[in-house]
């Protein structure tokens, strides 16, 4: 009895596997893995890639944004001078200049 219920089972799982529907299906799944330029591998290797540049871009638009403010400082000549002692430290020649970290 044993042995007609692994032979029962055997046949069970025989007509699933050997369905064409499997069969193909089976083919394209080793296909998508194995070939390099339409592999799950590459698929997740370039959403990564995606996501990189999209924070590359976004870090890049907010540096944009600093760097015009900046411009529009330097245009005026009243905050020319404010701007490089802020920015490089440059003072007058009777006058001490302190940095103060805040940590």
């Amino acid at each position: 009895m044993d042995k007609e219920k692994q032979s029962l089972r055997w046949m069970q799982v025989r007509k699933y596997l050997f369905n064409k529907y499997v069969i193909v299906l089976a083919v394209f799944a080793v296909i998508f893995m194995v070939d390099r330029k339409q592999s799950i591998f590459a698929f997740i290797s370039r959403g990564r890639e995606i996501r990189e540049i999209k924070q590359q871009i976004h870090k890049t638009q907010e540096e944009n944004v600093a760097c015009e403010r900046d411009l529009r400082t330097l245009k005026n000549t009243d905050s020319l001078e404010r701007y490089a002692r802020e920015h490089y430290y440059m003072h007058a020649e009777n006058e001490d200049v302190y940095i103060v970290n805040e940590h």
